[in-house]
Order: C-alpha cells, then structure tokens, then sequence
C-alpha cells in the first residue's frame, strides 16, 4: 500500500521533509540556548556581591572589561588631570550631569573616572574641582559606553568641556595623551565633596546580560521554530495518508464515476461523436427509397 513512497514525487517530498524537520529542532534549540545564556548573564550580574566586600585588583589586570570583569573594584594610582561634564544622566528619576575626571596614571595613560553626579544643567552650576597631587582611586569598573548605551548623547555638537559618551573614541580628539578604553565610578566613600552635594553613581549591570525585549524574543523565536517542525511532520503524515486511502480506494475499485483518465474519457467522446456523425443521415435515406 505504501509503494508510493519510493515514486518520484514522493521521493522530493521525504528529502524536503527528512531535512526541515532537524533544521527546525536546530534553529529551535539555538534561539533557547541564547535565552539561556541571557537569564544566566542576568542573573550572575544580580547576585553579584557587594564591591566594598570584595577585594580591589589593579586596574591592568582587570582589563579588557567583560561581563565578569565589570563591576569589579579597580586600584589605580596618578594625578588628575583634564575635567568634563557628561550631560543629561538621571539618578534617583532626577536629570542631572556626571563630573569625569581624568587620571593620569604612571605610565602616561589616562583612567577616565566619574567623580559623581550632579543635579541640574551642566555648566549652570559650580562643579567641585579634583583633588590636587597623586591620588590612589579604587572605582567599580565599566566597559567603555556606545550608542546603545543607557543615557548616551549621541546628538553632537556639545559645548567645550562636556561629552555625550564616555569612552576612549570620544575622547582621543579632545585629550592629547591615551585614554584607557574603560572607566571607573567612585563609591560613596570617596565620591562626596567638601559640600557632599555630589552622589556616587552605581556601577550598571554589562551590556546584554539583561532581560530586555531581545531575550523574549528568542524565545518566541525558539517556539516557532518547534512548531514549524511540528507543522511539517504533521502535514507529512496527512498526505501518506490522503494518498494510502486513495491507493487503497483504487485497489478496492471504489474510485468514483467520472475519475478516469483524461485520455480515456477523449477516446469515449470521439467515439460516440462518430457513431453520432453516421446515425444522422438514415432517415432521409429512408424517406427518399420510399418516395421512388
């Protein structure tokens, strides 16, 4: 009954299906696999303990800054140097600017260093000046911003001594010295001036390790790809099917009137349209043999 499985046409159809089933499982365990890996991100940025319970390392082994290296406190010892104002931050639902310090460490290279934030419009109100002389920091450490960063000015056209991203590629036409492609934020410890109007700003969980829209999405992505599979080995089924009960059907002679083949049925109608063709003539043959 299944003989029709091993026929050409049947042949196209198994192959389609005997590869979208295991691409689909594929691309299927692949989106939840990545989903996996974003709720694993966010919860060790989560459970993160405390950076004051932690144990400070120098700055240069901590770096190049990744999802375990940030947020981790960072030692590094130099001399503050040129200052700039990061508009348009919030802490606390207020809108307020970041004070970034830059420190000048040993070996000429520059630590960028958010002091704290400040309420209101920068450059509306006075800023606090960095200490004098060489200073030993201990910040939390971040991977340098980009445009898809929280709070980013990406509009330009910033007045002199203020900066819309804080990274070394905004910073290496402004200072004429390197600048370490990572910034640090002080505690509150360390961040209060003599007027303790400044706040210390938390360290922020790493990019991507958060539960955003893009982790909902690759689960849903994960769903459609398992019931695509589903859809093609249930349509598979249902058209062995069809086709068994049709086979079945024939070898039963319970095809309906009228199924047959095309070329069958033109050969009946040719012959009855000459069978017709002849008949039509007799009656006036008749009459006129017995008019003589």
């Amino acid at each position: 009954m299944y003989r029709f499985l091993l026929t050409p046409r049947w042949w196209g159809i198994n192959l389609f299906v005997v590869l979208a089933i295991p691409f689909c499982v594929f691309m299927g365990t692949w989106q939840l696999g990545r989903f996996e890996d974003r709720v694993q991100s966010h919860e060790q940025a989560t459970k993160q303990p405390d950076p004051s319970t932690r144990a400070a390392k120098p700055l240069d082994e901590l770096l190049p800054v990744d999802k375990v290296t940030s947020g981790r406190p960072a030692v590094a010892t130099g001399t503050y140097a040129d200052q700039f104002l990061v508009p348009g931050r919030e802490l606390d639902d207020r809108r307020g600017f970041y004070v970034l310090s830059l420190l000048r460490t040993d070996g000429g290279k520059a630590l960028p260093v958010v002091r704290g934030w400040l309420p209101g419009t920068a450059g509306s109100v006075p800023v606090p000046a960095a200490p004098q002389g060489e200073v030993t920091v201990t910040g939390d450490l971040q991977a340098s911003e980009n445009i898809h960063s929280d709070g980013v000015d990406t509009r330009g056209g910033l007045p002199p001594g203020q900066l819309g991203m804080i990274s070394a590629a905004s910073l290496v036409n402004l200072v004429d010295y390197d600048v370490y492609d990572a910034w640090v934020t002080l505690p509150e410890a360390e961040a209060g001036d003599a007027g303790g109007a400044m706040k210390p700003v938390p360290a922020a969980a790493p990019q991507g390790s958060g539960l955003d829209l893009k982790a909902f999405q690759n689960l849903g992505y994960t769903g459609e790809w398992f019931v695509f599979a589903g859809f093609v080995l249930f349509m598979w089924f249902r058209l062995v099917r069809r086709e068994a009960e049709a086979v079945r059907d024939v070898a039963l002679g319970l095809v309906p009137e009228g199924e047959e083949t095309s070329e069958g049925d033109g050969a009946g109608a040719g012959v009855a349209g000459a069978e017709g063709a002849t008949a039509v003539p007799a009656p006036e043959t008749t009459k006129a043999a017995q008019g003589s």
